[in-house]
């Protein structure tokens, strides 16, 4: 029963690992292509967590989670026309700031237009209940986004390596010098692979608002965690963030397991333990100025 107990909480652990992946691979794909640290991205997600709520009301379950996305990925373009679009060249300090900035004014605007207190959110009657594999237990809903985050990851994966769109995207972070030699803008790319990361960071608030709280600050508790498995990973290697996530959400499981309370710091204990070996992360690229 101990054993049972324990591979549940892994893939508790999983399931947290593939909240976090939507969230952090969105930053680091903005991240590495734009070279902007993009403090809003829990706004974000806290956006599509607020939409699917309300959908949710009038369209139920499956509309929110349909919608909710490309409601805040179109909010994601006026975002990088009129705020990311002019820091692409500039110092990284400025977009931090600025997005730090514009993340406290989301929080806020969702406090007036939602309220403070919490928001309930209930999850589908069609996904409530158990299924029993063997001797152990687990959740219909959680096995529900298990599935979807491993569609959108392959989604993902297939967009970057297998399209024109994806070789451009990936020519953009390795060499951009030579993408513009070549005569391409990559001025619509980011645009698209800020809709992108934006509409995964929605999806994560619209799946995980029945399991979690809704409130106005999630947002800002959220974008530390993704920034975590960002630097574990690496910046700028895909399965890095993949691999982080999937560790962070494992450990942070077991952890809750053993000892609840150490639930939140065991993440920063393993950010610690990985730069002490690899300052670059798991998979993250080579830095020469420490290396």
């Amino acid at each position: 029963m101990q054993f049972a107990f324990l591979l549940e909480q892994v893939v508790n652990g999983l399931v947290l690992g593939g909240y976090y992946l939507l969230i952090a691979l969105g930053l680091s794909l903005i991240f590495s292509v734009g070279g902007i640290v993009n403090l809003a991205h829990g706004a974000f997600y806290a956006l599509g967590a607020y939409i699917s709520v309300e959908i949710t009301k009038r369209l139920g379950f499956g509309g929110a989670v349909a919608l909710s996305p490309v409601a805040v990925a179109l909010l994601g373009i006026l975002f990088e026309r009129f705020i990311l679009r002019r820091f692409y060249t500039s110092d990284p300090i400025l977009s931090l700031l600025v997005t730090f900035g514009l993340a406290m004014v989301a929080e806020q605007a969702i406090r007036i237009i939602w309220g403070s207190p919490p928001l309930p959110a209930s999850i589908p009657p069609m996904f409530r209940g158990s299924v029993f594999v063997g001797d152990f237990l687990f959740s219909r809903y959680r096995l529900l986004i298990l599935a979807v985050v491993a569609a959108i990851l392959l989604g993902v994966w297939l967009l970057l390596h297998k399209t024109s769109f994806g070789r451009v995207v990936r020519a953009g972070i390795q060499r951009p010098d030579m993408v513009a030699a070549l005569g391409i803008r990559l001025q619509p790319y980011m645009t698209a692979v800020v809709m992108l990361g934006v509409g995964m960071a929605a999806l994560a608030g619209a799946f995980f608002a029945p399991i979690s709280i809704v409130h106005p600050a999630m947002g800002s508790e959220i974008i530390t965690v993704a920034f975590v498995v960002v630097v574990i990973g690496g910046l700028g290697s895909f399965w890095g963030v993949v691999l982080a996530a999937l560790l962070v959400g494992v450990v942070r499981g077991i952890t809750i397991h053993f000892e609840p309370a150490a639930g939140e710091a065991s993440i920063y204990v393993l950010m610690f333990l990985v730069l002490l070996v690899r300052p670059r992360g798991l998979l993250g690229e080579r830095i020469e100025k420490f290396e």
